[in-house]
């Protein structure tokens, strides 16, 4: 098994910073394979050298085919370049007819002759017209239905590289059965308490849950009784979110952690005298909801959870070659405590060695789910 090949560096001169990174990635391709599929994930500081970026990769590393984005921040091994300028690389040889670029979801249908498209990687604006239909439609020409990935941070121009550099839609790599790949989701929250079922909601308000009221229910999961005075309410519910799943989706058969197809949505409103919520979300009868917290020390915990779930998928697949971390722009070091945090617990739960990159996006994609404050893990293997 061969290790990915990787590279990252921070340097206000773009030129530099690439200079930096493809010494790196020379001196370690030596002793491998040659590559065939790449990634390239800037921060917004090197918007207007994408270009220049792209075509001097393509130019030292022909035979590579692109994909990436530009984000507030980047990643790679330990370390964050968040609001700084930052390049990260990965390099990997996959087996051939593993993988196609796309720049539309309509090209996922037979993307080239005799590809089964199994899982994919994209890349988008979220100016993208119609950004969760075209998820959706993505999804829907997956054998498994897995999308990973996460939409453009930039706070200049949101860019995104499937061998060129395009300035927006939905873009991306879709892989076959050949190459495995392990994903997670971590939602950086857990349930405080029961999964219950929605038996009235009207738009964004949130009637009942159990055919209880919606806030004498969240009452009882945060502790709290109706004699909670009004400033207090409003403190703990700011603290305190909805994790919803819509009727007919799958659900974690784990208590006490949400699964993949749990959107978490922040809780706006409440209506003493109804005894009801509003939610950042639509909200209709069926859909399964538990009340969650969100804190660093959940996230921190989550983090930590989904990341042994994929490394032992992978370790009983053949071993893990490289991943992929994308994160949300408001998490990061900061969230956690202290700079570099967060790519510092996926490298070192990873066991240290695996080749590890990503950006911090402005969504997160995970099937065909678009989330906010989470993080999506992607582990490949083989043997």
């Amino acid at each position: 098994m061969s290790k990915f090949i990787y590279a990252h560096a921070g340097d206000a001169d773009w030129k530099s910073a690439l200079a930096s990174c493809l010494e790196q990635i020379e001196r370690r391709l030596a002793d491998a394979p040659a590559p065939n599929l790449g990634w390239c994930y800037l921060t917004d500081y090197f918007t207007q050298a994408a270009n220049d970026i792209l075509s001097a990769l393509r130019a030292r590393l022909p035979g590579v085919r692109w994909v990436g984005t530009v984000g507030v921040g980047v990643g790679a091994e330990a370390v964050e370049y968040f609001d700084a300028p930052g390049l990260a690389i990965m390099l990997a040889d996959l087996p051939a007819g593993s993988f196609e670029l796309f720049s539309a979801p309509a090209q996922l249908d037979g993307a080239a002759k005799g590809f089964e498209p199994f899982t994919a990687l994209v890349h988008a604006s979220g100016g993208t017209p119609d950004l969760q239909a075209e998820l959706e439609a993505a999804s829907a020409r997956l054998a498994t239905g897995y999308l990973f990935g996460g939409l453009s941070s930039a706070r200049n121009k949101a860019l995104c590289f499937a061998d060129d550099v395009l300035p927006g839609g939905l873009t991306g790599v879709a892989f076959g059965p050949q190459a495995t790949v392990f994903s997670r989701v971590t939602q950086g929250c857990q349930p405080i308490g029961p999964l219950r079922t929605v038996t009235r909601a009207q738009g964004n308000y949130l009637v009942t849950l159990d055919e209880k009221r919606a806030l004498d229910c969240v009452l009882e999961d945060m502790g709290h009784t109706l004699d909670i005075d009004d400033a207090a309410l409003r403190l703990e519910l700011a603290q305190t979110l909805a994790g919803i799943v819509a009727t007919g989706e799958d659900v974690s058969a784990k208590p006490g952690q949400f699964g993949t197809n749990t959107e978490v949505r922040h809780i706006v409103g409440v209506g003493r005298k109804g005894g009801l919520l509003m939610i950042a979300e639509q909200i209709k009868d069926g859909m399964r909801l538990a009340f969650c917290k969100r804190n660093a020390e959940a996230a921190k915990h989550d983090l930590l959870r989904i990341v042994a779930e994929v490394r032992a998928q992978a370790e009983a697949a053949g071993g893990m070659r490289g991943a992929l971390y994308i994160s949300c722009s408001g998490r990061g070091g900061p969230h956690f405590g202290e700079p570099n945090a967060e790519f510092r617990m996926v490298h070192e739960a990873l066991g240290g060695e695996t080749p590890l990159i990503g950006f911090f996006a402005g969504g997160e994609i995970a099937r065909h789910h678009l989330y906010g404050y989470t993080g999506v893990l992607t582990v490949f293997a083989g043997a």
